[in-house]
C-alpha cells in the first residue's frame, strides 16, 4: 500500500489527491441526489479517508472545527431550555400582531432582524433563536414557513459579512490584515445594505403568491393573548438575562481571550443548572444528525486540505490573473463565492491569506483583495445547503418540525440569490476599488 501511495499520477498529481477528490465528489453527489442521508454520506467519506490512509485518526480529529461544534451544541442546549419558558411563542404572537398577520411583512421583519443579529452574533446562534419563532407563526397563520426560513438563512450569511465578528472568515482576515471592526463596517457593511434591499425584492418576486393567509387565520392570530403562552415566568426572566449576557459575550469574547464555543457552552451549562428542566429531555433536543454531519464534512474537506488540493486551488486563483490588480480582485471574489458554496470557507480562506500577504510584500495594494475574499467567502455560503453552518442547522430544524428542505430545493433558490449578491458585490468593488 505504501508503494502504491507514493506513486504519482501524470503531470505530478499525487494519488492521494486523486483519492481525496474522488471521495469528496462522491460524498457531494450522495448529498445532492439524497440517495443517502447527508450525515451517513459525510461520515462514510470520513471513514474512507482513514481506510485509504489519507488521514490518520489523530489528523482527522485535528480537522474537526471543535469551536463550531461547541457553538452548535451549546446554543442548541441553550435554546432547548429557553423555549420551555414560552418566550418564543410570546415573541411569535407579538410579532404576528404587530405585522397585522401579514406574512410578507413578517418575512421582511425577520429578514432584517436576522441580518442585524448575525452582524453581532454567530450565524448559528441567530437562526437557532429566530427559526423556532418563524415556524410557530407559520403554523398560526397556516402558511408554509419554508420561504421565510430560506430568507432567514440568506439574511444570516449576508448580515454576517458586514462586520469583523459576523463570520469566521472575517475574523481571520481582520487578524491577518490588521483590520478592525469599523474597517469592515465601512467597506463590506456598505454593500451589505444594498444587498439586503435586493434580497427583499428577490424574495417578493419569488414568493409573493405563497405568502398569503386567509382573513380567518389572521383574525384568529390577532385575537390571541401572547401573555397566556408564558409557561414559566421565573424561567422567562432567567432566559432574558442570559440572552443579553450571551449577546454581550459573543461581541467581546475575542477581547476576553475566549473562543465563541466557550461562551455558548457556558450559557448552556448555566441554563441547564438554573433552568431546572429535565436534562434528558433537553439533551434529546440537540440536532445530533446535524452535529455528526458537520464532523464528517470537516474531515472530508480536511482530506482535500491534507493532500494540498485546496492550497493548489488558492495558488491557481492567484497565478491565473498574472498579477493584474483588478483581475485578481474579481477572480478572488467569484472563486471564493463559488468554492465556498461547496467547501468549508475557513480552510480555503486560511490558504489564501498567506498568498495575499506575499503579494503585499511585493508592493501590490492588497486591501481590495481582503474585501473580495470576505465578500466572496461569506456570501458564497448561500449557494447550496452545505455552504454555511446556518444553512444546515436551520434546514435541520425545519425538517424536524415537518418541513423538509432538500439540497436541490435549497440550491434552486440559494444559488441564484448567491449569484445576484456577488454581481452586486462585483459592481461595488469595481466602482470603489478599480
Amino acid at each position: 500500500m505504501t508503494v502504491i501511495r507514493n506513486l504519482t499520477y501524470k503531470e505530478g498529481v499525487n494519488l492521494d489527491e486523486i483519492i481525496a477528490i474522488v471521495i469528496f465528489a462522491v460524498v457531494m453527489i450522495a448529498i445532492m441526489t439524497e440517495k443517502v442521508h447527508r450525515t451517513a454520506a459525510a461520515l462514510t467519506g470520513a471513514v474512507l479517508l482513514m481506510l485509504c490512509h489519507i488521514l490518520t485518526v489523530s489528523k482527522a480529529v485535528g480537522y474537526i472545527d471543535f469551536n463550531t461544534i461547541g457553538v452548535l451544541i451549546g446554543m442548541m442546549l441553550f435554546v432547548a431550555v429557553v423555549k420551555q419558558s414560552g418566550l418564543f411563542e410570546y415573541i411569535a404572537i407579538k410579532s404576528a400582531k404587530i405585522a397585522h398577520g401579514d406574512p410578507w411583512k413578517l418575512l421582511i421583519s425577520f429578514m432584517i432582524l436576522t441580518a442585524v443579529l448575525s452582524a453581532f452574533l454567530d450565524n448559528v446562534t441567530t437562526v437557532l433563536l429566530v427559526g423556532p419563532m418563524t415556524i410557530t407563526i407559520a403554523r398560526m397563520l397556516d402558511i408554509n414557513p419554508i420561504p421565510i426560513l430560506l430568507c432567514q438563512i440568506f439574511a444570516s450569511n449576508i448580515g454576517g459579512t458586514a462586520t469583523l465578528i459576523g463570520d469566521p472568515p472575517n475574523i481571520m482576515i481582520g487578524s491577518a490584515a490588521g483590520l478592525d471592526f469599523m474597517d469592515f463596517v465601512e467597506n463590506t457593511g456598505v454593500v451589505i445594505v444594498i444587498i439586503m434591499v435586493a434580497l427583499g425584492f428577490a424574495m417578493r418576486f419569488m414568493y409573493k403568491k405563497q405568502l398569503t393567509a386567509t382573513p380567518e387565520k389572521i383574525a384568529s392570530v390577532m385575537q390571541l393573548d401572547e401573555n397566556k403562552v408564558i409557561e414559566d415566568r421565573a424561567l422567562l426572566h432567567k432566559s432574558l438575562v442570559m440572552i443579553a449576557l450571551v449577546v454581550v459575550g459573543f461581541m467581546v469574547h475575542s477581547k476576553l481571550g475566549f473562543e465563541s464555543s466557550t461562551i455558548a457552552l457556558t450559557a448552556a451549562a448555566v441554563m441547564m443548572v438554573i433552568g431546572k428542566q429535565d436534562i434528558d429531555d433537553i439533551i434529546s433536543e440537540v440536532e445530533w444528525p446535524t452535529i455528526l454531519f458537520f464532523v464528517g464534512l470537516f474531515i472530508v474537506v480536511g482530506g482535500l486540505d491534507e493532500t494540498g488540493v485546496i492550497s493548489q486551488l488558492a495558488t491557481l486563483i492567484i497565478t491565473v490573473t498574472k498579477g493584474h490588480a483588478v483581475a485578481t480582485m474579481l477572480v478572488l471574489l467569484w472563486a471564493s463565492a463559488l468554492l465556498s458554496s461547496f467547501l468549508d470557507n475557513i480552510p480555503f480562506v486560511a490558504t489564501l491569506i498567506p498568498l495575499v500577504i506575499a503579494m503585499g510584500a511585493d508592493g501590490i495594494n492588497v486591501t481590495p483583495l481582503w474585501w473580495a475574499i470576505s465578500l466572496g467567502a461569506c456570501l458564497g455560503g448561500n449557494g447550496t445547503l452545505i455552504g454555511a453552518s446556518a444553512n444546515v442547522v436551520l434546514t435541520g430544524i425545519s425538517s424536524k418540525h415537518g418541513y423538509p428542505i432538500s439540497f436541490n430545493e435549497f440550491t434552486k433558490v440559494g444559488f441564484p440569490v448567491m449569484i445576484m449578491t456577488i454581481i452586486i458585490a462585483t459592481i461595488y468593488m469595481l466602482v470603489r476599488y478599480a
